[in-house]
């Protein structure tokens, strides 16, 4: 699921979850904030629906991606994000 891609290119951050999981909701709420922010896409991806994912995340699970990298787990910090992105 994409949220807000910017019209010059895909989505440099990949949020993996799981339906119910609070710290995905967390996540979610400081990437969006960030995202809007810096005029960033990103998406959404689960490891309910892809099982390649969900062996390679399951454990880590929200897993913070930027630019096709693991940036980060369990926990999203806004200004860490953001000195990923380059701001």
């Amino acid at each position: 699921m994409a949220h807000d891609e910017p019209a010059a290119g895909p989505a440099r951050i990949t949020l993996i979850g799981k339906p119910g999981c609070h710290l995905c909701d967390d996540a979610r709420a400081v990437i969006a904030s960030v995202a809007a922010e810096l005029g960033v896409g990103w998406e959404e991806r689960s490891i309910a629906d892809d099982p390649a994912l969900a062996e390679e995340y399951w454990e880590q699970i929200p897993v913070t991606l930027v630019d096709g990298r693991q940036h980060d787990y369990w926990r999203v910090d806004p200004a860490r994000l953001r000195q990923a992105l380059g701001a």
